[in-house]
């Protein structure tokens, strides 16, 4: 029983004319799709902790108690230049110490940043080629919904939707691991919300929705821990402030316009190309009920996005009127 902990489950003859990935092995759904999940959550926490620990703490800290020392060298030779024999006293030494804490701080931060700048380029990249070997376009979001049941699925899809399912519920497990931060509960909800459509929509053979969807969420997710990163590592603040405008600009493109033509197909395209029927043995699970949950669902992630969307605009007004450096507006609550 150790093959579905391993290898994708369910495989089937490939269709005679797939309109998909013609060279890829095929498999249908099933409860032991679950197995390859946990799988893949174990690797994944693995594979944060060799990122966090191995590369990124001890770059992050290199780099910041390099730059700690030299202040205080500076410190020290201005003290002394002033005739300030002890000028670098207990009260220093207190404030060195504070500044130590606050640099272990960071490099816990930047390391946590690293992992997900990490994977969401790895996924969103993979996810991208997914996207494009599919017959879905964002010119034309009725394809969307023509064809359904859109099974068998590809082995790349299988792969792609089981490891996006799995790492949303690796976050949930972490997500008290960090320290909290003002929007804990907002980003739990999300999560719950995220795993329950993706679920949903893998097991009732909407996979063409929620790749699209997850190509257009993970995209800008990467360069928001990236403009945190530049922060936490206390490079020059423009580098960091052009990397936050970016993910700005694409957060907007993204969720609250490509998202939103998403959401408005689902409210109107999927009804008008496919019947509100409940035939599993032919693959069709979609009735009425669960169309207007559906919709919900994705409704109450735009009006999560547009929260965030919010928080983030105040920081670039911040930095464009105030001269403020970028910073994440959701400061963390700790002791």
């Amino acid at each position: 029983m150790v093959a579905p902990f391993i290898s994708l489950s369910y495989p089937i003859d490939t269709p005679k004319s797939p309109d998909s990935f013609p060279d890829s092995r095929y498999y249908e759904t099933g409860p032991l799709d679950l197995c390859f999940m946990v799988t893949v959550i174990a690797v994944m926490a693995v594979l944060r902790d060799v990122c966090r620990i191995y590369v990124f703490e001890p770059f992050a800290e290199w780099k910041l108690k390099k730059d700690l020392n030299t202040r205080w060298e500076g410190k020290k030779r201005r003290a002394a230049t002033n005739g300030s024999a002890n000028g670098v006293g207990n009260g220093h030494v207190s404030t060195y110490a504070q500044e130590e804490r606050h640099m272990k701080r960071s490099v816990m931060r930047f390391a946590e940043q690293g992992w997900s700048v990490v994977y969401y380029t790895c996924q969103w990249s993979y996810g991208f080629y997914v996207h494009l070997n599919l017959p879905t376009q964002l010119s034309d979001l009725s394809v969307l919904w023509t064809g359904y049941p859109h099974i068998p699925i590809a082995a790349p899809v299988k792969f792609y939707y089981l490891t996006e399912i799995a790492f949303y519920i690796h976050q949930l497990l972490i997500i008290n691991a960090e320290a909290r931060r003002k929007d804990h509960w907002q980003m739990f909800t999300h999560h719950i919300i995220t795993i329950f459509l993706m679920m949903a929509s893998y097991y009732t053979n909407f996979t063409r929705v929620g790749c699209i969807i997850m190509v257009l969420m993970d995209w800008c997710d990467i360069w928001l821990p990236a403009a945190k990163m530049g922060r936490y590592l206390d490079i020059p603040h423009q580098i960091y402030d052009y990397t936050f405008a970016f993910f700005l600009v694409s957060w907007f493109v993204t969720r609250h316009v490509l998202f939103v033509c998403v959401l408005w197909s689902t409210w109107t395209g999927l009804p008008a190309n496919i019947n509100f029927e409940w035939t599993p043995e032919k693959g069709h699970y979609i009735t009425h009920t669960f169309w207007l949950v559906f919709v919900s669902s994705l409704a109450a992630l735009q009006v999560l996005q547009c929260m965030w969307f919010f928080i983030a605009m105040r920081v670039a007004y911040r930095v464009v009127f105030q001269g403020d450096a970028a910073s994440d507006d959701r400061s963390d609550e700790e002791e």
